[in-house]
């Protein structure tokens, strides 16, 4: 027998998974097509760019400097995972086609991203650079830098959005505004252009592997027990924004205000509305 808030819940999941498509051939093409140019551009980067694997770095840290710092923070800390997982709560409950696909994704690029890191160990600016040559903020991470983690988190979290997106200028604003934070990374100065060009490429193909996946396993979406885990999970990704920044000092209060309205939404979705009903 089904508790009222469980039954509840299950309707929802329901009425919010025909919000969205089950196939998005047009958002399929754009991530594709999106994955290739960024490919292109990083293979180019390394044949034709004349510094072979850290092509570009020097001049687009310098061009970005001229803007402050403050800024690439911002941005470079919507490719944390943790920040992801939060703005995701804001969609489970009226979105949650569009909440486990991007469960499925992640997976799928944590398989990509940490799997290649550790394989290849290859060095971040910090490592290469004299200090002082270039701009650098935040913490000089000096290892694992092919592909970056950030890139390939915004791709996939950006990337499902522009996916399911039903307008063209939500899709390019999405896929832009992921190519802003992967560029961030060559700006607090942490991976070369083409680490940024790979993530993105391999984060776009998550995306479309992910949806692929979340249409084999609607369990995934219907099954309130597994939405609930998947919550949760997302919940404690909130909480950890509170205690650390990042490393980028100037995101700290934006991350904390994010983590804050994200837990009181998800309390209000998932605890005070269904008591209300239960009355």
């Amino acid at each position: 027998m089904k508790v009222k808030g469980a039954m509840g819940l299950e309707q929802a999941l329901e009425l919010g998974a025909e919000r969205d498509p089950l196939v998005s051939a047009a958002g399929a093409l754009w991530l594709l097509a999106w994955a290739l140019l960024c490919a292109t551009l990083g293979i180019g980067l390394q044949l034709f760019g004349g510094e072979g694997y850290h092509s570009g770095f020097l001049a687009l840290n310098d061009l970005f400097a001229q803007l402050p710092s403050t800024i690439w923070q911002w941005l470079t800390v919507l490719g944390d995972e943790r920040v992801t997982l939060t703005l995701a709560l804001f969609l489970s409950r009226s979105h949650p086609r569009v909440f486990w696909t991007l469960i499925c994704a992640a997976l799928v690029a944590i398989a990509y991203g940490r799997g290649l890191k550790p394989l290849l160990d290859a060095p971040r600016p910090p490592a290469v650079l004299p200090a002082g040559s270039f701009e650098l903020i935040g913490d000089g991470h000096r290892r694992h830098s092919f592909p970056s983690g950030h890139s390939v988190t915004a791709a996939v979290f950006f990337g499902v959005l522009a996916y399911y997106a039903q307008r063209i200028r939500w899709r390019l604003t999405f896929i832009l505004l992921a190519t802003a934070v992967g560029l961030s990374r060559v700006a607090v100065g942490v991976h070369w252009p083409i680490d940024v060009m790979a993530g993105l490429a391999g984060g776009a193909l998550s995306a479309v592997i992910g949806a692929a996946l979340a249409r084999r396993s609607l369990w995934g979406i219907y099954d309130p027990g597994v939405h609930l885990a998947f919550v949760v999970l997302a919940g404690f990704a909130a909480i950890g924004l509170f205690v650390d920044d990042g490393g980028y000092p100037a995101a700290a209060l934006p991350l904390a205000m994010l983590a804050s309205l994200a837990l009181v939404w998800m309390a209000l979705q998932y605890l005070l509305l269904p008591l209300m009903r239960c009355r």
